[in-house]
């Protein structure tokens, strides 16, 4: 026997080794894996089986974390709508060819033919086949023959109501069947494709395949903005609400652990059982989050953004970001609810709250918001805001650390406004004095309001501000009512014949036409033939011409030259070349032209300057130059009509449309970005109110555990005399001075957000303050609401029998 190794005797006379292990019983608790597992299955069979109250805290749990998860979905898949937008317009689209194939049995001549109906815009697409076997767009298994089109089924309803016979003579073909879905990018798009008897070759490009490269055009910033801040003002509420929704039912649930504790379970243990209640109310809300988002998908063909709407199959996130959510909103609930559980003591005999009362310090509630707005601060003096990568992460940084101030300055801010409100009657007293010693709940319950509200005033402000920038630009150049057209050209007789046809529309009043062409110096200069200066060349009769210039006399054959001073003005004597070549690459015979010695130069008239604007260096009268030999003229033409003729805009539209189908046309007659964004600013103004309200309902639930807490102080004070109004009043002035406090924080926030973010796309700060009124307005109905829900549970408790005790 070694001497090192002390032995100790026995009740049995035997010796026992203190180094060895001792054996673990058979029925010794679980550790390790097996304890969480065992607590965590406990806390799910307390949330799904304690009776009424329990299923009612573990539903309100559900339903906050299904809401946030549903929105996280939702956010999660614009990158696939788009893409899948992006992917069908690619599809059944060819912009084009370098080099455009021959006619042969599988090609197809194919032009654009877009048009607008009552602000509406309808795509149209016109083909005439070559041969036998041409390509075919996505959604449609065979072209039409002549005078016939396929339509969108939206665009089949709409010819078919009553309200569309101007259309329908816009329109002159026979419908001979719809488009597919894959030729739509969503149900509600106005789209068709028509076969003409004849399609001229100026007037469209021959293609041997649809499905062209195709890449979309970047957005601008204002609308990056818009999105951006969409996310952010949307995520971070959903974040604050999914924190505060885990720990609904909070008090009765950590009653329920001390009772838990009396009989032998240590603190770790009961932390792990109150993460299984909350687990099991997130699990259920992420099931009930995942049916919500595949109903509310149902919607999507209803929804029209910027008259884009998408089909239900299309809203779905990726399979990564939906796995990232179905682990990390359980996982972030269960880490919540153990970090509110390290500064509680749940004792067998009753529950210890943050021991002794802390000061909130204020520095580093601060410095948050502080960080974003130094963030946002230099990004407002761009100029111009710039969509990058590193300009995208700032401003969603600085956004979600400027609202996020918010829920981290409001406890400190009720903590320094209650502990200096003193006097007052006897229910402002009691209602303060409850806020000094525990405020709380109440602040992480109104977090949730002064984020959203925040959040939906920043987003009003901004597109308020984009909504008065186009409604300006507007206004400004639909002073005058005129529309632009401009289609190819192949003489001057066809757009006198025009111009015959526009003039005798119904509520026309003046219209002039002219035929454009950019012509290029002879002889070619060295380099690049793209980078020599083009002169713009303008034919028309003398009374056309005398709209631009001052001209004195004029005669059939005259030319003059225009006082531009801009680079490619020509003198008198010049030699041009009518056919100039696009790039070095394309060889094209010169057409060699010289500007008479006998041209004038004379000055342009000053016009109100206008977006169709062109700027004249040559006027020639059409005996003085043959159009034909221009290399891709246009005729351009500008229409004035009397606004109080009825439709006297779509009897022009049909006009056009009878000239030529693919003509293209200018004008700022229909605004359609009131509308939108009236459509979007309603969809926000109404997510504002049913966030409120379901944040309204997590305060009632605080209300009335606080209540149930205080129930014998509350039977005490009846029992003494008190009366019900008085405690009444106190349960509104309790509610009412978080709330306010914080709708005065979020009102604070979202205006110096909105102003930063506005200043970033050059725009005057606007305030909607009716907006902003109504949404601080249903704040404030949300304290009547929970007050008035708080009543009946007041007076149930205000009973001699809750002096009972045992």
């Amino acid at each position: 026997m070694s001497l090192l190794r002390p032995r100790s005797p026995s009740a049995g006379g035997r010796t026992v080794d203190r180094d060895r292990p001792a054996p673990t019983a058979p029925g010794a608790p679980p550790t390790g894996p097996a304890a969480w597992a065992r607590d965590l299955a406990m806390g799910i069979r307390f949330a799904a089986g304690s009776g009424r109250e329990g299923w009612i805290r573990t539903a309100l749990t559900a339903t906050g974390v299904a809401l946030g998860v549903a929105v996280l979905l939702l956010g999660a898949s614009v990158p696939g709508v788009l893409d899948t937008l992006h992917g069908r317009e690619k599809a059944r689209e060819n912009l084009g060819q370098a080099h455009p194939p021959r006619a042969a049995d599988d090609t197809l001549r194919y032009a654009s033919a877009d048009t607008v109906f009552h602000g509406t815009p309808i795509r149209g697409r016109l083909v005439r086949p070559d041969g036998a076997h041409p390509p075919v767009p996505p959604g449609v298994d065979r072209l039409p023959g002549p005078g016939r089109m396929l339509v969108s089924p939206a665009l089949k309803k709409l010819l078919d109501s009553p309200r569309a016979g101007l259309l329908r003579q816009r329109l002159d073909y026979r419908v001979a069947g719809t488009i597919g879905d894959a030729g739509l990018l969503g149900p509600g798009e106005l789209t068709y494709v028509a076969r003409p008897v004849t399609l001229a070759a100026a007037d469209g490009y021959r293609i041997d395949h649809f499905g062209k490269d195709w890449n979309p055009p970047p957005m601008r910033a204002p609308i990056v903005l818009l999105v951006i801040m969409t996310c952010v003002a949307l995520l971070t509420p959903v974040m604050v609400f999914i924190g505060t929704s885990v720990r609904f039912g909070n008090e009765r649930r950590e009653r329920r652990l001390a009772a838990i504790r009396l009989v032998g379970a240590d603190v770790r243990t009961t932390r792990r059982i109150a993460a299984g209640e909350v687990l099991f109310g997130s699990l259920l809300g992420l099931a009930l989050g995942g049916a919500l988002f595949l109903a509310g998908r149902q919607l999507a063909p209803v929804v029209t953004l910027w008259d884009v709407n998408v089909f239900p199959s299309d809203v779905a996130p990726g399979p990564l970001a939906a796995a990232l959510i179905a682990v990390l909103v359980p996982a972030a609930a269960v880490l919540m609810t153990l970090f509110a559980q390290r500064g509680v003591t749940v004792e067998p005999l009753g529950v210890v709250r943050h021991r002794p009362p802390v000061r909130r310090r204020l520095w580093w509630r601060v410095a948050l918001p502080a960080v974003g707005a130094l963030v946002l601060v230099p990004l407002s003096r761009e100029r111009p805001w710039t969509d990058t990568p590193l300009h995208t992460l700032g401003l969603a940084t600085g956004a979600m650390l400027l609202l996020l101030g918010v829920t981290t300055l409001l406890p400190w801010l009720v903590q320094a406004v209650v502990g200096r409100l003193h006097r007052g009657p006897v229910s402002w007293q009691l209602a303060i004095r409850r806020l000094q010693l525990s405020s709380g709940s109440a602040t992480r319950a109104v977090s949730g309001i002064t984020v959203a509200v925040a959040g939906a005033i920043a987003i009003h402000m901004l597109m308020t501000g984009m909504q008065a920038g186009y409604t300006r630009a507007y206004a400004e150049s639909g002073k005058e009512p005129r529309i632009s057209l401009w289609a190819n050209a192949t003489d001057w007789p066809q757009a006198q014949r025009a111009l015959t046809a526009l003039r005798a529309t119904p509520g026309v009043t003046a219209a002039r036409g002219t035929v454009d062409a950019l012509v290029g110096p002879l002889p070619h200069p060295p380099g690049r033939p793209e980078d020599a200066a083009r002169t713009t060349v303008t034919v028309a009769s003398c009374a056309e011409l005398r709209t631009l210039a001052r001209l004195g006399s004029c005669h059939d054959g005259s030319v003059f030259v225009t006082a531009s001073g801009r680079e490619g003005a020509v003198a008198p004597g010049a030699t041009l070349d009518l056919n100039p070549p696009g790039d070095a690459y394309e060889a094209v015979r010169p057409h060699p032209w010289t500007v008479p010695r006998t041209a004038r130069t004379v000055p342009l008239l000053a016009h109100r300057p206008s977006p169709d604007r062109v700027v004249y260096d040559l006027l020639v009268t059409p005996s003085a130059l043959d159009v034909g030999k221009l290399n891709g003229p246009t005729t351009e033409f500008q229409v004035v009509f009397d606004r109080s003729t009825p439709d006297a805009v779509e009897h022009i539209r049909n006009t056009a449309a009878r000239i030529d189908p693919t003509m293209n046309e200018v004008s700022a007659v229909d605004n359609p970005h009131d509308a939108q964004y009236a459509s979007i600013l309603d969809g926000l103004f109404a997510g504002a109110v049913v966030t409120l309200l379901l944040i309204g309902s997590g305060l009632i639930i605080s209300t009335v555990e606080q209540l149930h807490e205080r129930r014998r102080l509350l039977s005490a004070l009846d029992a003494h005399g008190t009366r019900r109004a008085t405690l009444g009043w106190s349960v509104l002035w309790q509610t009412a001075v978080p709330v306010v406090l914080g709708l005065g924080l979020a009102l604070g926030t979202g205006l110096a957000l909105g102003a930063l973010v506005l200043t970033m796309i050059d725009s005057a700060v606007t305030v909607n303050w009716p907006v902003v009124a109504g949404i601080t307005g249903i704040g404030g109905a949300v304290i009547l609401f929970v007050t008035a829900l708080s009543l009946p549970p007041l007076w149930r408790m205000m009973r001699p029998d809750g002096l009972r005790t045992e």
